[in-house]
């Protein structure tokens, strides 16, 4: 028995040997074909077996299967899948390194530099995109990822979870939509808005100024942030960090998942914000007496006061589960969102305004579904679906029976609420689906037809008598929207081409709407339908090798949007038969790109024109004591400005940039109503409370190999410089005790120190490093100098 066990085992050694010998080595590098830049963790597989690998990244790859006759496969995405038959011979070694041509597709065509900041190339749209990569390793969040793009500014009303509005070419707040990986991100809720997502959770933000792609099915005025995640087919990774800072901040993120050799992916990206933002601030006092009723103020004497009620968190988990690279699909995945936030107020629209107990908080939980297929029944049909529903609630929570100050002290009113008596619970529902159908003829003509619908559905509720003042809780708010592009793109060579489009927009609105004089109370149920066709062209022409000129014109609408519609229940009263906006929107980009050697120079400027009538503009209005914001469309409003932007880099050593921006935004409606010679009192003055003149400037210098191979060391330098601007109208009131947000220029360091190519990672950070006092949104005062730190470990392939 133990010869015929021996005997077994050494004919198993020899076959395991003669199979051995038997098999041969596949190596070789994947690249670009347009740039020849290498291509990181792209899927190398020989068809109908399990022999595959991905390229590292330096985008090698290698790849062991027996000898014999195969067909080869390398996927990338936003590249074309290359295929092609190879024999691999017993004993021996192939080398074959393998160029991948750039997908055809608008959204792809991204060139990332160096620098971290590059045109989006073959596009006519005016567009940028930022590397996000490059931050992984910082405590930013998205939104401050975007600072170094020109043209775009963010305004917040305080610390981390506050509310937040992207301000783009002089647009801002909902004129700017949106989008994770072409997804609109409309109703997702506030743990989810992009002051509140980690910068690791992008690969690259892509920027559309002014003139959008129908591919978005969009109807923003300002432009399209577009948040693009990694989608490459990849083995095994883990991407976790956690960060520690002043007014006790807590921020964590981990992303973890992987796609087997037969295509079945998961993936799991979870985060959480955590922060007391207890920081100082400068204003006056409200001082109550002994008495309990008197109250003292001089509004001439400023403390220094620590505020004490603004504590923030949110955490949020997104799960995807499908396949990649099937025959009947290149992409299916399903995916769960769930989310949660708390969130307390520390004041009402202006500081001087005080809350000690008010709050806020609410969960969300998405479904969705997203298919993607290239070549579909047919060469160059490609087709993409997404499709999600929003399950949301948030409650408003607002019964305390007393008034604070700044000191925290408090004295009790006799009536319940700081601002208005409230315990209600707001079920907000929204679809929303996608459909993309792209066709290829040839290489030089293509078609994009998208269509999107958007429904929304508020129900609210309270537990307590009556509803708020700003709201009726017995009428429900809904709103569809429907909107479908056409577009035709010519691109007969490299050096030119031209993209002409057609929309249609669909809005139904029914909610409650204020009879009253000044917009708030009696309320009544109304409906109103909106269709509109806009229309537009856009076209690039490369003038000489890295000169670039693209021009774009587009009559656009932008349909209001739910939180203008219907306020927030709270602080912001909505407006149901609001306009749509309409705006003839020109601009005109020139940049310059070009590699010298190790030495790369990029400089682009633009001009920016728009012609908005019914403009929906913010403002701030107040009732019974309350103050609270409201949304009005304000007649026609004229845009005119530029933006320059200039970087410079020296290999891996050395980068330097810097934007400015000049955004003139003026009332050019000349009469106060259509049929009266009346002249407008406002007339020709800027819009008030928005920034018209900011730059800013960031410096990196970057030691690799330091201590050992393999070892980084970054030091970066960032600033952030705004010009004064009027709260109110310029030129109403007594110039010299008129409210201005003040002159501001900030400084920002950061250290940062990678250990064996990006496992570990170290960085230090300090913002307002000069504590500066900086302002936003009506005065609201941010933090002073802060300080943290952040630790990283990436694994995998």
């Amino acid at each position: 028995m133990t010869k015929h066990c021996l005997f077994i085992l050494l004919c198993a050694i020899c076959s395991l040997s003669v199979s051995a010998q038997k098999r041969t080595m596949l190596s070789g590098k994947i690249i670009s074909a347009e740039d020849k830049s290498i291509i990181d963790f792209a899927t190398v597989y020989l068809k109908g077996t399990a022999y595959g690998c991905t390229t590292d990244e330096r985008g090698i790859y290698h790849l062991k299967a027996p000898a014999g006759t195969y067909t080869l496969i390398v996927s990338a995405i936003g590249y074309e899948t290359f295929e092609e038959q190879i024999t691999l011979q017993s004993g021996t070694r192939t080398r074959q390194t393998i160029a991948l041509k750039t997908m055809a597709h608008e959204l792809d065509e991204v060139e990332v530099v160096s620098s971290g900041v590059s045109r989006i190339q073959k596009s006519a749209f005016n567009a940028v995109a930022v590397d996000t990569k490059e931050l992984h390793n910082s405590t930013k969040s998205l939104s401050e990822a975007l600072m170094q793009l020109p043209g775009l500014k963010l305004r917040e009303s305080g610390g981390v979870g506050s509310d937040m509005q992207l301000m783009l070419d002089g647009f801002s707040g909902k004129h700017v939509k949106v989008f994770i990986d072409g997804v609109p991100q409309e109703g997702a809720g506030t743990a989810f808005d992009i002051n509140n997502i980690p910068v690791n959770f992008a690969e690259r933000i892509e920027v559309y100024k002014g003139v959008v792609p129908v591919g978005f099915g969009t109807d923003a005025l300002g432009g399209v942030i577009n948040i693009v995640t990694n989608k490459r087919r990849r083995g095994w990774h883990l991407d976790a960090s956690y960060s520690y800072g002043s007014f006790n901040t807590h921020k964590s993120y981990v992303n973890f998942g992987q796609t087997f050799q037969n295509g079945l992916t998961y993936e799991i990206n979870a985060f959480q914000n955590f922060s007391d933002n207890d920081y100082y601030i400068d204003n006056y006092i409200t001082e109550f007496g002994e008495d309990g009723i008197t109250e003292n103020t001089d509004r001439n004497k400023i403390y220094h006061v620590k505020r004490f009620n603004d504590r923030f968190h949110n955490e949020a988990v997104i799960g995807k589960i499908g396949f990649m690279d099937k025959p009947w699909a290149d992409r299916l995945m399903l995916g769960f969102n769930y989310s949660h936030f708390y969130k307390e107020i520390q004041t009402g629209v202006y500081q001087y305004i005080v809350f000690g107990e008010k709050h806020r908080k609410g969960h969300s939980f998405v479904p969705s579904l997203e298919y993607s297929k290239r070549d579909l029944f047919t060469k160059g049909l490609d087709v993409m679906l997404t499709a999600n529903y929003n399950h949301n609630l948030t409650m408003n929570i607002d019964t305390a029976s007393y008034k604070y100050n700044w000191l925290g002290d408090r004295k009790y009113t006799g009536s319940k609420g700081e601002q208005s008596y409230q315990d209600n619970e707001s079920k907000n529902t929204n679809w929303n689906a996608t459909f993309t159908a792209n066709y290829r003829i040839g290489s030089a003509h293509s078609f994009t037809l998208n269509h999107v619908l958007s429904t929304f559905k508020r129900t609210t509720r309270s537990k307590v008598d009556g509803s708020s003042k700003l709201s009726d809780f017995s009428i429900p708010k809904i709103t569809r929207k429907n909107i479908t592009g056409l577009s035709y793109r010519l691109m007969p060579t490299e050096k030119w081409n031209l993209s002409a489009f057609g929309k249609y927009y669909n809005q139904y609105n029914q909610g409650p709407v204020s009879q009253s004089e000044d917009g708030v109370g009696n309320y009544v149920d109304m409906t109103r339908k909106t269709s509109s066709f806009g229309y537009g062209a856009a076209g690039t022409y490369f003038i000489i090798e890295g000169l670039q000129a693209k021009l774009s014109y587009e009559k656009a609408y932008r349909l209001p949007t739910t939180d203008e519609l219907f306020g927030d229940e709270d602080l912001e009263a909505g407006k149901t038969d609001l306009k749509p906006e309409k705006s003839d929107n020109v601009n005109f980009n020139l940049s310059y790109n070009r590699q010298f050697g190790k030495h790369a120079v990029y400089v682009e400027g633009t001009l920016i024109y728009r012609d908005t009538k019914d403009y929906i503009k913010r403002g701030l209005d107040a009732i019974g004591g309350m103050s609270y914001g409201i949304y009005e469309n304000h007649g026609r409003v004229k845009t005119k400005g530029f933006n320059v932007s200039a970087r410079y880099s020296y290999a891996k050593w050395f980068s330097l940039g810097g934007t400015f921006n000049n955004i003139n935004v003026r009332d050019d409606e000349r009469y106060r109503a259509g049929n009266t010679q009346q002249e407008s009192t406002t007339y020709g003055q800027r819009i008030p409370n928005q920034p018209y003149t900011f730059a800013n400037f960031d410096a990196t210098f970057t030691w690799h190999d330091l201590f050992a191979e393999g070892n980084v060391l970054t030091l970066t330098y960032d600033s952030y410089y705004q010009h004064e601007f009027s709260l109110y109208w310029e030129h109403l009131g007594d110039p010299r005790s008129k409210s201005r947000v003040p002159e501001q220029f900030s400084h920002n360091l950061s250290l940062g120190y990678s250990i064996k190519n990006g496992r570990y990672n170290f960085s230090l950070e300090c913002r307002n490093f000069t504590n500066e006092k900086l302002y936003d949104n009506f005065s609201l005062q941010k933090a002073g100098r802060a300080f943290y730190g952040k630790f990283r470990v990436y694994f995998g392939k």
